[in-house]
């Protein structure tokens, strides 16, 4: 989900968060208060999802999870907050949450304007539309018309304007406050289609009443890099939060997982590896951590494939394949820099 931040936020609040965001000092104030605060989605299967027990699971709670695990060793110790689209940057800003990790697009706007930093890509995605196969509807190019369904306050609404106005096609938009609120009218059938991120699309799909009676059709209308974002001006946090993810790519490109991480660590002659894991050397020392940060966040969370399948793969409700969010020596874009 995509917030238009223009719409949310005065300059004069932008220009408060910015001078807020720039005092340093978040690890400190994360290892004082002994957890992490994580804000995350008001429910998202596969991303950011509680059960009824109020557990949380999805690859951006792992995200937050793996934070958690590089500085105190304990993957557990998060508290996460949920946050609608239209709130989820000022709590970022104010200081209510240490990470947003909220299925969030990477945009110039909110990377140059907000007082706001995007760290690592954590999942390569693109907004697309679903319908009802009764519509009898194989291609976005057969929506004019239409009546689509979306969250109000994010960019969703404007690609798919820009999508429409491109092709010269009508619509009729009906816009809600929150997701579950656009996925029930669209079950409801108060409208034709439903939009947002691909990857939203498929894990709304398994809340409706008939999943297999709706379908995703093919086109994709934008880019939708996204990731954590942390508070512009504290440097420390967002390179600790960024090879937190680096970290975890690269570990799957060397074959590390959870399951042999601890082998490799007592085994390995690679010196190469060996500082990665914490074996020789202290690579955790200029960004406040012990020297075996990196092997707590394979051993605790996994590399980055592990994140993937749990979350998202073929043994999940959402069966979604790798395909971009592939290895870049696999066939995908996925490519973290060198841990040296």
């Amino acid at each position: 989900m995509k917030s238009n931040v223009c719409k949310l936020l005065s300059t004069a609040a932008v220009a408060a968060a910015i001078s807020t965001g720039a005092a340093a000092g978040t690890l400190d104030d994360v290892k004082a208060k002994g957890f992490v605060q994580c804000g995350v989605s008001q429910g998202v299967p596969g991303f950011s999802n509680a059960d009824d027990k109020g557990n949380w699971t999805g690859i951006d709670v792992d995200a937050c999870r793996a934070v958690a695990a590089a500085i105190f060793g304990d993957a557990q110790k998060v508290k996460f907050t949920p946050l609608s689209a239209k709130e989820r940057f000022t709590a970022l800003q104010s200081g209510e949450i240490d990470i947003l990790s909220r299925n969030t697009t990477w945009t110039y706007t909110r990377d140059v304007s907000l007082g706001l930093d995007f760290t690592a890509t954590n999942f390569y995605d693109g907004q697309g539309f679903m319908v009802r196969k009764d519509l009898g509807v194989e291609s976005a190019m057969d929506l004019d018309g239409a009546t689509v369904c979306t969250e109000q306050g994010t960019t969703t609404e404007l690609n798919m304007a820009d999508f429409f106005r491109k092709h010269n096609m009508s619509y009729v938009p009906v816009v809600v406050q929150k997701a579950d609120e656009a996925v029930s009218a669209y079950d409801s059938g108060r409208c034709d289609v439903y939009t947002t991120d691909k990857s939203g699309l498929a894990a709304h799909r398994t809340k409706l009443k008939n999943p297999g009676n709706n379908i995703i059709l093919p086109e994709t209308i934008s880019k939708e890099p996204l990731g954590p974002v942390v508070r512009h001006g504290d440097n420390q946090w967002k390179d600790l939060v960024t090879w937190v993810m680096y970290v975890q790519v690269n570990a799957e490109e060397m074959g590390i997982s959870s399951e042999n991480v601890a082998k490799i660590k007592a085994e390995a002659k690679d010196p190469g590896i060996r500082r990665l894991l914490g074996a020789e050397g202290n690579m955790g020392q200029d960004l406040g951590l012990n020297a075996d940060w990196a092997y707590n966040v394979i051993a605790e969370v996994g590399n980055y494939g592990e994140e993937f399948e749990r979350n998202l793969g073929k043994d999940t409700a959402l069966n979604l394949p790798r395909a971009i969010n592939n290895l870049w020596n696999n066939g995908g874009i996925m490519y973290a820099p060198p841990v040296r």
